[in-house]
């Protein structure tokens, strides 16, 4: 095999100005963790919302959330990805239209796209989360937070959800990095983001082996620093006697 290593591609120029391959990966990294980012705020939001509407005593509130998960759960993430990118807006006014396709640069509204139809889809997931958690809680402490006179909003407020975010945190740990990973197919409504600057080094440098270390190292880093946010966040809410909390 007459395959020659270069390691040190990443500080090869690109032929491109004065850039270097590193920019390139920097960038692309930069568009990941925005990504990410906003799906998961918009997931985060969302999925709370629907994880209290599927626990509540209104039927139509739990069969919206329902339906919900139900629909966004079994379209595959590409599908609906496309969906937003390239449907929705073809049902725009005339002016929106023109500014999503002309006046936004492509990458702009090809982030858009991807952060809303990751966000929604993930929101889903950590709809059930939320829902596991608040049941998970005996039914005495809502019954008697309604008995000293709190509304609904406040028995969710001060009383069920920090408790039931409490126990969801691990399976939570994964829905995030889920996120960020899946984060990657926004390249195939052309986001320059990891992967698609991944393979575009790889094409200019003909160092592919290299190039996706470097990528598969990068994931790898990201989702560890993850875990360990999340791990922290663990210990540090933890509540001695609930559930798998230790004192």
């Amino acid at each position: 095999m007459n395959y020659t290593w270069n390691w040190g591609v990443l500080l090869d120029p690109t032929g491109v100005g004065n850039q270097i391959y590193l920019q390139w990966l920097l960038s692309g990294i930069g568009w990941l963790l925005l990504i990410g980012g906003l799906a998961w705020v918009i997931a985060l939001i969302l999925g709370t919302a629907l994880g209290i509407m599927r626990t509540l005593p209104s039927p139509s509130a739990r069969r919206f959330a329902t339906g919900y998960v139900t629909l966004f759960r079994n379209i595959p993430l590409l599908v609906q990805l496309f969906f937003w990118y390239y449907v929705v807006p073809n049902y725009w006014s005339e002016g929106l239209r023109q500014w999503w396709y002309y006046d936004l640069s492509p990458n702009t509204s090809a982030l858009i796209s991807a952060a809303i139809g990751l966000g929604l889809f993930t929101a889903a997931r950590v709809c059930e989360q939320v829902r596991t958690g608040v049941e998970a809680l005996p039914r005495g402490q809502a019954q008697a937070a309604r008995a000293l006179g709190f509304s609904a909003a406040d028995v969710y407020r001060t009383v069920l959800l920090p408790q039931a975010f409490r126990i969801i945190l691990p399976p939570l740990t994964s829905e995030l990095t889920n996120c960020f990973k899946n984060a990657s197919i926004a390249s195939l409504v052309g986001v320059a983001e990891l992967v698609s600057q991944t393979k575009t080094i790889s094409e200019y440098s003909q160092s592919t082996f290299e190039i996706y270390t470097y990528a598969t190292l990068v994931y790898i880093v990201i989702n560890m620093a993850l875990f360990a946010l999340m791990a922290y966040l663990e210990r540090r809410y933890r509540v001695p006697g609930l559930m798998n909390a230790k004192g």
